[in-house]
């Protein structure tokens, strides 16, 4: 397996489980129909672990545009890998959003809520400001790249290395999923926490070609232009700490 192919299918299974699990939620008739921001926010962080779990070995487990962005702006990633490895993020989430579709489509056939449909694909604000969903996506973009720097270590070498290799073997990667879960618990209230254009955009196309309700594109430059500016800062900050 590749890196590029490792990205793909650990994008592509944390979409499945990340976006599965809004589906169990937001669907009609569902064995767990209106179970939850907990279900969502802690299957949502177990989705994350197994993404690591299954790419970390091959390609370090990105599985986020802006991961790759933030290393590479702190030197430890290399700025020609950085577009295959978002090519592959997003062939990954748009295929986990796929299969979404497909393990839930008698359910998508039956929820008149359109809206609760694209919240299976792609994130939404509960209120809508843009220039404070905008904070929030830089918010909660930022404490994520920043805590991931700390928890790979100095040389960052689980997030970059072709060979590395999660420590502890697979419990290595709950760090990330205990991250994901705090942030989702703590900070996604306000915009779903997206923190990862390819986990949006991605599948907000799939959306868009599934179905013929809105796919609210006037919203989705925010779960772009957020983590982009919060994975900088954080870059940022790390350097002057560091």
């Amino acid at each position: 397996m590749t890196p590029f192919i490792a990205e793909i299918i650990g994008t592509m299974l944390m979409i499945l489980l990340g976006n599965g699990v809004v589906a169990n939620v937001v669907l009609k008739d569902t064995k767990g129909h209106n179970s939850g921001w907990i279900v969502i926010t802690t299957a949502w962080a177990f989705a994350v672990f197994v993404g690591v779990v299954v790419a970390g070995p091959v390609s370090g487990a990105h599985l986020n545009p802006i991961v790759t962005l933030g290393l590479a702006l702190v030197g430890k990633f290399a700025w020609s890998q950085v577009a295959t490895y978002i090519l592959a993020q997003m062939i990954g989430a748009m295929l986990g959003a796929f299969l979404v579709w497909l393990s839930h489509k008698d359910h998508f056939a039956v929820t008149e809520d359109e809206g609760g449909k694209l919240a299976c694909f792609s994130t939404g604000p509960a209120i809508r400001n843009y220039s404070s969903n905008l904070i929030s996506e830089i918010i909660g973009t930022f404490v994520l790249i920043f805590v991931i720097f700390y928890l790979s270590g100095p040389d960052l070498s689980i997030a970059t290395a072709a060979d590395a290799k999660i420590g502890l073997g697979s419990i290595g990667a709950l760090p990330v999923a205990i991250l994901v879960w705090v942030i989702g618990l703590s900070l996604g209230g306000t915009t779903g926490y997206a923190i990862n254009p390819a986990r949006d955009l991605g599948p907000r196309i799939v959306h868009s070609l599934l179905f013929k309700g809105s796919s609210d594109w006037s919203y989705s430059w925010v779960p772009i232009v957020g983590p982009i500016i919060g994975s900088s800062l954080a870059a940022f900050c790390y350097l002057m700490l560091t």
